[in-house]
């Protein structure tokens, strides 16, 4: 079974609280990371949390740590592949194609963004 969402995909926050009120509802950003065993993925720019890293040295005698933002998993049914023409959120469907790849036919299954409506808008 092909996964619906992969890294590099551009998806946008469907669930939540809306930007107004501090959430990431309707924030679109680029797939960083998929964590299929806790089906969750990383999105840029989405779900930011504090860090707090221990100071210590490097190599080259620099310091690191203090206070860092990164990006924390957010679950993947709380996001939606965005459609490249209409650019709103859709849902993925597999298709049956036949590919030629060296003078061979082979049947594959490809991803495709159904039409977008209004209900994951």
């Amino acid at each position: 079974m092909g996964a619906k969402i992969k890294k590099g995909d551009l998806v946008e926050v469907i669930s939540g609280p809306s930007q107004e009120r501090g959430g990431y509802k309707g924030k679109q950003g680029r797939v960083i990371e998929v964590l299929s065993d806790t089906d969750r993925v990383v999105v840029e720019g989405v779900n930011y949390v504090t860090k707090h890293a221990r100071v210590g040295q490097s190599d080259r005698g620099t310091r690191e740590g203090g206070i860092e933002t990164v990006e924390a998993p957010i679950h993947v049914s709380n996001v939606a592949v965005v459609d490249p023409e209409t650019k709103k959120p859709t849902r993925v469907g597999f298709r049956v194609e036949e590919v030629e790849k060296d003078g061979k036919k082979k049947t594959v299954r490809v991803r495709f963004a159904k039409k977008s409506g209004k209900d994951l808008a």
